[in-house]
């Protein structure tokens, strides 16, 4: 689970990167292009704030897996001893 959510987070990432470069380049800017500048620049700063909550919902993902699986290990560890 916790790789998928850091693949979503990294395209979530790359979209937020190419608006803000259509934000500051002459694209926003010509006729008939969607949306104005700042329109651009809010896009993409949502879809980075965006792609930072899912990553970190990835990470405490992964950590839990990890204290789920360490917890295990140790069970049947002491269940084997003697």
């Amino acid at each position: 689970m916790g790789r998928n959510l850091f693949i979503l987070a990294a395209t979530l990432g790359v979209l937020a990167a190419i608006s803000c470069g259509v934000a500051y380049t002459n694209i926003a800017q010509q006729p008939g292009s969607p949306g104005d500048v700042s329109l651009w620049r809010t896009t993409g700063l949502a879809l980075l704030v965006l792609a930072l909550v899912v990553a970190l919902g990835g990470i405490l993902s992964s950590l839990f897996e990890q204290a789920e699986r360490r917890a295990e290990e140790d069970r049947l560890r002491r269940r084997s001893k003697p």
